[in-house]
């Protein structure tokens, strides 16, 4: 079992890309899925979307949610909200992309939620030249 990794975005397409270039860097054992878009396929976000997408990534291990801007944080919040207290589900304040990828390659080598987080969150100061 491995932490799972949730993407929210306003975009299904963004989500979906992102998800598919972290899950393949962190291989197949780990779950990276994404949960963008609304219902009807426009830009926005889904409650449902990112239920289902918890749900589905959770082996245990906990979930680790990154989000994009706006209505993916409130809807990401308001999920965690409806969750019990003992939920091991945890919001990421990270870039989406790197956060994404660093969320999931740790999460491949084994470690828990917090170093899941924890990684995730570094991507932020992440200097690129």
């Amino acid at each position: 079992m491995t932490v799972g990794v949730v993407l929210v975005s306003h975009s299904a397409d963004l989500a979906a890309a992102a998800a598919k270039l972290a899950g393949e860097l962190a291989g197949p054992a780990t779950a990276v899925l994404a949960a963008g878009g609304s219902e009807d396929g426009r830009f926005g976000t889904s409650i449902e979307k990112v239920e289902a997408a918890v749900s589905a990534a959770d082996t245990g291990d906990g979930v680790a949610i990154l989000m994009d801007v706006g209505s993916a944080v409130l809807t990401s919040k308001a999920l965690l909200a409806d969750l019990p207290e003992e939920a091991a589900v945890r919001l990421v304040d990270a870039p989406l992309v790197e956060g994404a990828i660093a969320a999931a390659v740790t999460a491949s080598t084994g470690q828990d939620l917090d170093a899941v987080v924890a990684a995730a969150e570094q991507a932020r100061g992440m200097r690129k030249l």
